[in-house]
């Protein structure tokens, strides 16, 4: 995150970073005021527009269509790394530049909304950069189309020779502070820890050896996958740690119907959340400031986490929980301390290996790859390669969201998070600081269609769209286009997500598409 301060381009795409990632937006204004240009591609006015030489307001769900019209103008203008391309990559084949170069701009600033003009900036501005790095978060992935937003970034950072060096790359900002190290540790439907895939035989074979078990060669199901699972019937247990479906999920009703159709719903939380309320158990949990432990970070840093109060009633640390549920149902989980399992883990991913509490106390964390205990860590990643030996260009076409408005639902629905709230608000709502400066949900509405549906700032409206309806505060503003509306999604009172989607999903990755919906708006 520090090299984000030497960017001389600094390429945000679909990511609120000043209210989401406050001190990684600060480390780019930083970049900013030292003389980095900053392009902002975003269908809102988010707050970091303030310091960007370039905001591309494009519509919702078109941000592949943008990005291969970006490369159309690198590839006219012949600003790519020929050099990078021929000795790092592959798939830069006759075909897959025949289809960049018969995109014509004229049909991108019709499918996008954003003038030609600002397109060709764009790709100069990023093209003609030597540390130019990209940063986007779910605006990027929440889409049915979301896997190729990435590969598209992916594209557009090879073409450009921008991986595998200081202060560029593609950067993916993790949602919440150790997102990275539950990944790391396994917490995927189908990898054991360090992204090794249960389906490999020999890597089973390892982990069978390692844990002492036989292993199942089936993946598991997607988090959407289990919810439709348990509506017909094939999926009868559930144990949520530390999650809140009720709220975070689309189509909420559905979810609603799903988690009650269970014989079984274990929870395991901090505060008795809209989830908690439907488990059949409800297993206190302990807060970060209770327990001992790692946290990786969205720079693949591993952090020591230390205790400093005691926790409180029958409150326990998840991984004794675990233990003890383990334990009665017959596999004994023999460990004394958290770093014995932290220890275990550098057994099951060489990337862990040389990476010990001491070390991260001594060194204040350490990022992986960390072969060795002499080993000084990663600081940024590709530097001598790529794990798959050249990297790959992957041609991918614009497909537009699922939900295309139409008279019954002329709006764009997009949503998101905002700055003072944190996800289903199970911690920042009980602070009553927060509550009074941002204790009301709200929609922002565009000035002209604001005037168009007879509605003022602060007037309540009800919004529908094919799953349900909400009502909530209307807030009138420049920052959605005409056409797009915006909610946040922590509100139990006004769930931005009973309005969207769970069967507009991405075909490779399972995610929902909550980043587009369409929806009407009627006074209340």
């Amino acid at each position: 995150m520090a090299e984000i301060e030497n960017n001389d381009v600094l390429f945000v795409i679909g990511s609120n970073t000043k209210e989401n990632h406050p001190i990684v937006a600060h480390r780019m204004i930083k970049a900013v005021r030292r003389g980095a240009k900053l392009i902002i591609v975003d269908p809102r006015r988010v707050p970091l527009v303030r310091f960007a030489s370039l905001w591309l307001q494009h519509r919702p769900g078109t941000d592949v269509a943008l990005l291969n019209g970006m490369m159309h103008v690198l590839l006219a203008e012949n600003l790519v790394d020929r050099a990078f391309i021929e000795e790092r990559t592959e798939g830069f084949t006759n075909e897959f530049q025949t289809a960049i170069r018969g995109i014509t701009l004229e049909s991108v600033e019709k499918i996008t909304g954003v003038p030609k003009e600002k397109i060709i900036e764009a790709a100069r501005i990023y093209g003609t950069g030597k540390r130019a790095g990209i940063y986007y978060t779910m605006g990027i992935t929440q889409h049915s189309h979301g896997t190729d937003n990435v590969f598209a970034l992916a594209n557009l950072a090879l073409m450009t020779g921008n991986l595998g060096k200081e202060s560029a790359g593609v950067n993916p900002l993790r949602g919440q502070n150790n997102v990275q190290g539950s990944c790391d540790s396994g917490c995927l439907p189908n990898v054991y820890p360090g992204y090794q895939r249960v389906t490999v035989p020999a890597v089973r074979e390892r982990f069978e050896e390692l844990w002492g078990v036989k292993l199942s060669a089936r993946e598991g199901l997607m988090a959407n996958e289990m919810l439709d699972a348990a509506l017909a019937g094939k999926l009868k247990a559930l144990y949520i740690m530390g999650e809140n479906p009720a709220l975070t999920d689309p189509d909420t009703v559905h979810t609603g119907k799903a988690l009650k159709a269970l014989e079984l719903l274990i929870v395991q939380d901090l505060f008795m959340t809209e989830t908690a309320e439907l488990a059949h158990v409800v297993l206190p949990a302990t807060s970060f400031a209770e327990k001992v432990g790692t946290f990786t970070n969205t720079e693949r840093r591993v952090q020591l986490v230390r205790r400093v109060v005691n926790a409180p009633g029958q409150a326990m640390k998840d991984s004794h929980i675990i233990m003890e549920i383990s334990r009665r149902l017959g596999y004994e989980m023999p460990y004394h301390h958290t770093e014995e399992v932290f220890q275990e883990l550098g057994k099951a991913w060489p990337a862990m290996a040389g990476i010990s509490y001491s070390r991260i106390e001594e060194e204040g964390g350490l990022q992986w790859p960390c072969p060795t205990p002499d080993h000084p860590g990663t600081q940024f990643l590709f530097k001598g390669g790529f794990p798959r030996g050249k990297a790959r260009f992957t041609n991918v076409t614009f497909r537009p969201s699922v939900e295309q408005p139409d008279s019954e639902f002329p709006f764009v629905l997009t949503t998101g998070r905002m700055l003072f709230q944190y996800h289903t608000g199970s911690m920042t709502r009980r602070v009553k600081a927060i509550e009074k400066v941002a204790g009301t949900p709200y929609i922002e509405i565009s000035r002209e269609d604001a005037r168009e549906l007879g509605v003022e700032n602060g007037a309540m409206v009800k919004v529908t769209s094919r799953r349900g309806s909400i009502t909530l505060a209307a807030q009138v503003t420049t920052k959605p286009d005409r056409g797009v509306v915006f909610i946040p999604f922590h509100y139990r009172e006004a769930a931005a997500n009973i309005l969207t989607s769970s069967t507009a999903v991405d075909p490779i990755c399972r995610i929902p598409e909550l980043k587009v919906g369409t929806v009407r708006i009627e006074k209340a």
